[in-house]
C-alpha cells in the first residue's frame, strides 16, 4: 500500500466512525511519512491521530499525539496549522479534566488563528472558550468570548448571524 493509499484508508475509516482503526493508520502514515524527512505531513498526520483517538474517547492518547506538532508547524512559519494544532491539544486537556491549560491552549489557537487571518477557525475556537467559561459560571466571559470569535468572520452563517444579534443584545441590556 502506498503513503497516500494509507492516508485514504485512515481518512474513510474516520469517516466511517472506526476512530481506533483510523488513529492507527494515522499513527502508520505519521511514521512513514517521518521516514520520508516530511516533518509537516508527519505532524498533520499526528494531530489527525489525536482527533481521531479524541472522537474514540481517548484523551490520553489524543493528548500525547498531538504533543509537540504545534512546534513543527511554528518552525516552519505555518501559523494556520500551529493554531489548530493547539486546538487540538487543548480539546485533549479539555477532556482530560485539565480546564486552565486548555483555556491557556485555545487562546493561544485562537491568537495564531487571528493572525493567520482563519475568522471562522478562530471562532471555533472561540467557541469552545466559550462553552467551557459557561461550563464554570463565567457567564460575561462566555458571552465576550462569543462575541470576539464572531467579529472578524466576513461570511457568517445563518447560525453566526442569529448569534451575533443575540450577544449584541445581551451585552447592551
Amino acid at each position: 500500500m502506498t503513503l497516500d493509499q494509507l492516508v485514504e484508508t485512515a481518512k474513510q475509516a474516520y469517516v466511517n466512525k472506526k476512530f481506533k482503526e483510523a488513529a492507527n493508520l494515522f499513527g502508520q502514515a505519521a511514521d512513514d511519512y517521518i521516514l520520508a524527512n516530511d516533518l509537516l505531513m508527519a505532524a498533520e498526520m499526528k494531530n489527525n491521530k489525536s482527533v481521531a483517538f479524541l472522537q474514540d474517547g481517548n484523551a490520553q492518547a489524543s493528548f500525547d499525539a498531538a504533543a509537540g506538532t504545534d512546534a513543527v508547524f511554528a518552525s516552519a512559519g505555518d501559523k494556520r496549522r500551529q493554531g489548530m494544532a493547539l486546538a487540538n491539544k487543548a480539546a485533549a486537556l479539555e477532556a482530560l479534566k485539565r480546564k486552565k491549560e486548555a483555556i491557556a491552549c485555545y487562546l493561544e489557537s485562537a491568537n495564531l488563528l487571528e493572525q493567520a487571518g482563519e475568522a471562522n477557525l478562530r471562532a471555533d475556537v472561540m467557541r469552545s472558550i466559550a462553552a467551557m467559561q459557561v461550563g464554570q459560571g463565567k457567564f460575561t466571559d462566555a458571552v465576550m468570548s462569543m462575541q470576539g470569535g464572531l467579529i472578524e468572520v466576513k461570511k457568517p452563517t445563518l447560525k453566526q448571524r442569529i448569534l451575533k444579534k443575540l450577544l449584541f443584545l445581551r451585552l447592551w441590556r
